[in-house]
């Protein structure tokens, strides 16, 4: 059994801003992957899958993004999960919009979530790191990341989600320099090679 985490805040008035693109990155695994009902239980909105060889849970915790480790221990107790199989998705501030990274372990760098998941399950577990730029001063973070997602930057979340999607198997057969160029190429295929942040001018 793995997991597969997204990071977000319950609730429709979150649904579509930028800290939850884990949110919708698992969202559309499971779509892809025809997971089980959504139901209540680990204090998370959850469903299973099979992606790959491997069984999936799927996890959108219901804590809100500063509790999100009590939800993802819990589930990782249950199923007797190790931290290398865990798979967090997270908004990354400090990568370009539509880039994408995974990593094991290392620094939380702010975020929140990640401080809750490392205080629940220590720090060996997998981050699938989902760049949305940064404001470019940090007293703004806290209004971008809680604001929606603009129109022109919806193209490239949509796909990003996608191309998590549709090469999830990757991730859970542990190839994830793998699964980070096949998303990174599919980005490129799609023209999102050159995102800017919002309002961003090109240099020239």
């Amino acid at each position: 059994m793995l997991i597969f985490a997204g990071l977000g805040n319950p609730g429709a008035r979150y649904a579509r801003n930028r800290h939850n693109i884990g949110f919708m990155a698992v969202e559309e695994i499971a779509r892809l992957h025809r997971a089980s009902p959504w139901r209540a239980r680990f204090q998370a909105e959850s469903c299973e899958a099979t992606i790959g060889a491997e069984k999936v849970l799927l996890l959108k915790p219901q804590t809100y993004m500063n509790e999100s480790g009590r939800s993802i221990g819990e589930a990782a107790r249950f199923f007797k999960v190790a931290p290398a199989d865990v798979i967090v998705f997270h908004d990354e501030l400090d990568l370009p919009p539509a880039k994408l990274r995974v990593k094991l372990g290392g620094g939380n760098a702010g975020h929140n979530g990640l401080r809750s998941t490392t205080a629940a399950i220590g720090n060996d577990y997998r981050r699938v790191r989902m760049g949305i730029g940064h404001p470019g001063d940090k007293a703004l973070v806290h209004p971008y990341v809680l604001n929606d997602f603009g129109k022109v930057e919806l193209p490239w979340v949509e796909d990003l989600c996608i191309a998590c999607a549709d090469h999830a198997a990757l991730l859970a057969a542990h190839d994830d320099a793998a699964f980070q160029n096949k998303v990174h190429l599919f980005m490129e295929a799609r023209g999102h090679g050159a995102v800017k942040r919002l309002g961003e001018k090109s240099e020239g």
